[in-house]
């Protein structure tokens, strides 16, 4: 079995992590991705399983997207009642 050092960055802050695999499997990453890469790909495998940034980041992107907010505002406006013809 071969070694990996990998370096994993979130936030501003690397961890290395020491990881065994199979030395077919390295040389196989190695060819794939070059020297360097590994580390970020592995980290980008497993940053859905750990982490919920894909959700908060669907999130922000529609809520930039101004052509959608209008179209959900106007949406929802239009499943309010109008309030200000109804009798208290």
């Amino acid at each position: 079995m071969a070694r990996c050092t990998c370096n994993f960055t979130y936030k501003a802050m690397n961890r290395k992590l020491t990881i065994s695999i199979d030395a077919a499997v390295y040389d196989g990453l190695h060819a794939l991705l070059g020297r360097g890469n590994i580390g970020r790909f592995l980290e980008n495998l497993a940053r859905p399983f750990v982490l919920d940034d894909a959700l908060a980041a669907s999130y922000q992107a529609m809520a930039a997207d101004e052509s959608h907010e209008r179209d959900a505002d106007e949406w929802t406006e239009a499943l309010t009642p109008d309030l200000d013809n109804e009798a208290w």
